[in-house]
């Protein structure tokens, strides 16, 4: 077996960068993003990319980092808020954003991981996100094809994996990562910790290992948090 472990993102991504790769990428605002994978993208200097995630972070941070060095050519999201840079790129005509809801974006997702080419789905019928899209009626009802994500590159982050490549999610975190990473011809992980095989529970494993070609340890990390909200001291 092929060992997976990396010593570092620029490594671990060695060979798999060029432009105009299509990326899918896990994350939820700040949560459970792949930090150092992304440092590592942008500081290749790679660009016209596209990228498959929920949104890009936030200003500087995330997708968002990519986005400040003008990298990234196309955006396919369901949330663009709290990124003034996106906002201002989209605005501008700088940055083509393809918008597609969170539900049909995870399924469209697994779809492509599934080798799925497209499904239906009655999600942004009568929409905007309908326009140009196939529309077929199922029970006297449409629906609106939707296509699978097959990417050129899966970057995921997660808790822990074991040595084969297993891999569990903590808590949210979890989010979009199982299915960003299971559509991409090449997934690279990056976890907090590397455990033996065979120490985890196989009932407790999110992502087999069959999916994911390369990790890294990105640890330790810092806790950032997208809005800080305090309560007035001025209380009389």
């Amino acid at each position: 077996m092929a060992k997976k472990l990396y010593p570092d993102a620029a490594s671990a991504l060695e060979g798999l960068l060029r432009d105009g790769l299509l990326v899918a990428c896990g994350g939820f605002g700040l949560c459970g993003i792949p930090e150092r994978l992304l440092d590592a993208v942008r500081d290749s200097g790679v660009k016209d990319l596209t990228f498959a995630s929920n949104n890009a972070g936030i200003d500087n941070e995330g997708i968002g980092k990519l986005l400040r060095t003008r990298q990234v050519k196309k955006m396919i999201a369901s949330y663009v808020g709290e990124n003034k840079e996106f906002e201002r790129q989209y605005l501008s005509g700088e940055l083509e954003v393809e918008f597609s809801p969170q539900g049909t974006l995870a399924e469209r997702m697994r779809a492509g991981g599934a080798g799925i080419p497209g499904f239906y789905t009655k999600t942004g019928v009568g929409t905007l996100v309908a326009e140009g899209k196939e529309v077929k009626s199922f029970r006297g009802q449409d629906y609106i094809l939707e296509e699978g994500i097959f990417a050129d590159l899966s970057l995921v982050k997660a808790w822990k994996a074991d040595e084969t490549g297993n891999v569990v999610f903590r808590k949210t975190a979890r989010n979009f990562n199982v299915p960003a990473a299971t559509c991409g011809k090449v997934c690279v992980v990056e976890v907090e910790e590397i455990v033996p095989a065979g120490s985890l529970d196989p009932d407790a494993i999110h992502l087999p290992g069959v999916y994911v070609q390369r990790m890294i340890v990105g640890a330790p990390y810092d806790k950032k948090i997208e809005f800080r909200t305090t309560r007035s001291t001025d209380v009389g």
